[in-house]
C-alpha cells in the first residue's frame, strides 16, 4: 500500500524539518496576518490577550496593595492602642501626684491650725498675767496714778478678748474638720479681667493662703473680693463651683478653680448661697496698675524719631 504524504501548507515546513516550533508559529501568523479577514480576528485574540494579561497584573498588584495596606493599619491601631494606654498611665500618675500634693498641702494646713491654736492660748495667758499685774499694780499705786493704770487696763482687756477671740476660733477650726474659709480672689495682671479664684483654706488667718498664691509664679498679687468663713466651708465652695461651672477655665482638672466669669454676677452668688457675708466689688490692682503707669511714662518720655522727607527726584 501506498503511504500518503503529509501536505503541509507553507514552503520549507516539510515533516522532519529541524525549525524550532515558535518560527513555525511566526510564519503561520504571518500568514494569517496576510488575509484581512484573519487580520481583525489577530487583532481582536491580541487585544483579549494583553487585557487579561493587564487585568490579572492590575489585580496582583491591588491585592498586594490591600494586604500592605491591613498590615499597617494593624500595626497602626496597636501603637494608637499603646499610645493611649500611655496617656491614660501617665494622667493617672498625675492626678495621683496632685492628689498627693493636695492631701499634704491639707496636712500642713491642719498642723499649722494646731500651733496657732497653742499660740492663741499661750498670749491668750499672757494678756491675762499683764492684766491681773496691772491691776494689782493699780492697787498699789498712788491717786495720780490711778487714770495711767486704768488706760492700761482697758488696752489689755481688749487685747485679752481679741486673744481670747481668736484662741476659740482657733480651737473651733481643729475640732470642726469641716469649718474654714471660702476665699474669692482675682489678678487681672496675671490672668486679665473677670476671671476669679474660688477656693478653701483651714488657715486660722485665710489672708495667708492668699498671699500664699500671689507668691507662687505669679507676676502680681492677688484682690481679694471675699473671706467667708463656714462651719461647712466644702459645702459653700461646692455650691460656688456648681453656680459657675460652665464657665470653669480649665475642665480637665477642677483642682484649677479659676473662673471666667464678671465679679457682679459673683457677688449676686455669694448673697444668695452666703446672705450677709461681705464683699469688695472693687479692683485694686495696685502693682498692675504701678507697673503700666512706669511703663506708659517711659514710653512717653522717648523722644519722637524725626522722619527724613526723601527727594522726589534725584
Amino acid at each position: 500500500m501506498f503511504k500518503r504524504k503529509p501536505r503541509y501548507r507553507h514552503a520549507g515546513l516539510q515533516a522532519g524539518s529541524n525549525q524550532p516550533l515558535f518560527r513555525r508559529r511566526i510564519v503561520s501568523t504571518a500568514a494569517v496576518a496576510q488575509n484581512p479577514p484573519h487580520r481583525q480576528f489577530l487583532f481582536i485574540a491580541l487585544n483579549h490577550v494583553v487585557s487579561t494579561s493587564v487585568k490579572w497584573t492590575l489585580h496582583a498588584k491591588t491585592r498586594s496593595m490591600q494586604k500592605g495596606a491591613a498590615k499597617f493599619a494593624l500595626t497602626l491601631k496597636q501603637k494608637l492602642v499603646e499610645l493611649q494606654v500611655t496617656h491614660e498611665y501617665r494622667e493617672k500618675l498625675k492626678a495621683e501626684r496632685e492628689e498627693r500634693a493636695e492631701m499634704a498641702r491639707a496636712a500642713r494646713e491642719e498642723q499649722k491650725l494646731l500651733r496657732d491654736m497653742e499660740r492663741a492660748e499661750e498670749e491668750e495667758n499672757r494678756y491675762l498675767r499683764l492684766l491681773d499685774k496691772a491691776k494689782s499694780d493699780a492697787n498699789e499705786a498712788a491717786a495720780d496714778q490711778i487714770g495711767a493704770y486704768d488706760e492700761k487696763i482697758r488696752m489689755l482687756e481688749k487685747d485679752l478678748a481679741d486673744a481670747h477671740a481668736k484662741f476659740e476660733r482657733a480651737q473651733a477650726m481643729a475640732e470642726k474638720t469641716r469649718s474654714g474659709y471660702v476665699y474669692i480672689i482675682s489678678n487681672i495682671g496675671s490672668f486679665g479681667e473677670e476671671v476669679v479664684k474660688i477656693g478653701l483654706t483651714r488657715r486660722l488667718d485665710p489672708a495667708d493662703r492668699v498671699r500664699e498664691l500671689g507668691d507662687a509664679g505669679v507676676p502680681f498679687v492677688f484682690d481679694t473680693h471675699a473671706i467667708i468663713y463656714s462651719d461647712d466651708a466644702p459645702a459653700l465652695e461646692r455650691a460656688l463651683h456648681n453656680e459657675f461651672q460652665k464657665t470653669r477655665i480649665n475642665a480637665q482638672n477642677f483642682r484649677k478653680e479659676f473662673f471666667r466669669v464678671s465679679i457682679d454676677e459673683v457677688e449676686r452668688a455669694v448673697a444668695r448661697l452666703a446672705p450677709g457675708a461681705p464683699f469688695f466689688k472693687d479692683v485694686e490692682a495696685q502693682e498692675y496698675r504701678e507697673t503700666l503707669a512706669r511703663r506708659n511714662a517711659m514710653l512717653a518720655a522717648v523722644e519722637p524719631i524725626e522722619l527724613v522727607a526723601f527727594p522726589a527726584s534725584i
